[in-house]
């Protein structure tokens, strides 16, 4: 029976989600594994320049895995087509949209990432997952597509314990806010598959995607207009079309910028300090955990806050 009455929630409106996947779940490397598992996959190929939280599920399973290169544009520099080994092919920071497409459908057994590429569809026929709360202010959350079938009757996640920094930020700051933040990403490690938690799914049928995807672009395009000459990306960045992207990815060897920045609170993050442990220093996955700066072009900010953004940079 409906309760009726008592004391109220939070009041959120119901515009629907962006995605309707396959599978919601309680995280996006728990959706890796439930195709891993689905696929009975006995090997998985997956990029140096990747976050140690992908690897989880396949040392949980116990598979064999090696790392490929990256070549200029993001992708890789090997291909597949061994049925029994997956691929993984992780869209960057949401510019990859033409050639990972291409690049998956030639390569057989293969998932992609698209955890940094929210606004991205999904590919036919290509497992694909996301993670919204890159994107948004969520607790948790995976979306799974796939063409396989099965049980649906996972436990039901609860998120509400980890969604203190979400409200600390609001009622207090980002730097109070962010011990608990990273106590909540400690705990989605090892979690069991579980479907989407109602807290977690009731905040992605608030948003309003248009608005978000509108005000990421002209970010975007606004630091990419003023940073395209200084940027070594910017061959990259131009060679396809940009849609809702994460974060403008710039590229710089000035050592002190990322510390600046952070001084006058303007946060960034390193993409990732595991690599710098797979990572041959003259490779281009090193550079890029070591240089790459991704700069905040999300909904939360607008014209003045890039040009914020641009005078710690000049």
């Amino acid at each position: 029976m409906q309760p009726v009455g008592g004391y109220f929630e939070l009041e959120l409106k119901n515009v629907g989600e962006y995605h309707n996947p396959d599978f919601r779940l309680n995280t996006a490397r728990n959706a890796i594994e439930l195709i891993l598992r689905l696929r009975k996959y006995k090997k998985v190929l997956l990029p140096r320049y990747i976050c140690n939280s992908v690897l989880e599920p396949i040392q949980k399973l116990r598979l064999i895995y090696a790392f490929y290169s990256l070549d200029k544009n993001l992708l890789p520099s090997i291909s597949n087509h061994d049925d029994d080994t997956c691929m993984i092919i992780v869209n960057y920071f949401g510019l990859l949209e033409r050639g990972i497409v291409d690049f998956a459908k030639a390569s057989g057994s293969a998932i992609i990432d698209n955890s940094q590429a929210f606004f991205s569809h999904p590919v036919a026929g290509v497992d694909t997952v996301y993670s919204p709360r890159k994107f948004f202010g969520v607790p948790d959350g995976g979306y799974l597509y796939t063409s396989l079938s099965c049980r649906s009757d996972f436990e039901q996640d609860v998120s509400y314990q980890r969604s203190k920094h979400l409200l600390k930020r609001v009622d207090l700051s980002p730097e109070e806010g962010f011990q608990d933040f990273r106590e909540a990403q400690k705990a989605l490690s090892f979690q069991p598959i579980r479907r989407m938690s109602k807290l977690t799914q009731a905040l992605l049928s608030s948003i309003d995607y248009e608005f978000v995807r509108k005000r990421r672009n002209e970010n975007f395009s606004f630091l990419h207009e003023n940073l395209r000459e200084k940027n070594e990306l910017t061959e990259l960045i131009e060679s396809d079309d940009i849609d809702g992207p994460m974060v403008y990815p710039f590229m710089t060897k000035d050592p002190s910028l990322r510390e600046k920045l952070q001084k006058n609170r303007i946060y960034v993050a390193t993409y990732w300090n595991d690599v710098f442990e797979r990572a041959d220093e003259n490779s281009f996955e090193w550079q890029l955990a070591k240089y790459m700066i991704p700069l905040p072009i999300d909904q939360r900010y607008g014209n003045s806050d890039m040009i914020q953004v641009l005078n710690r940079i000049y």
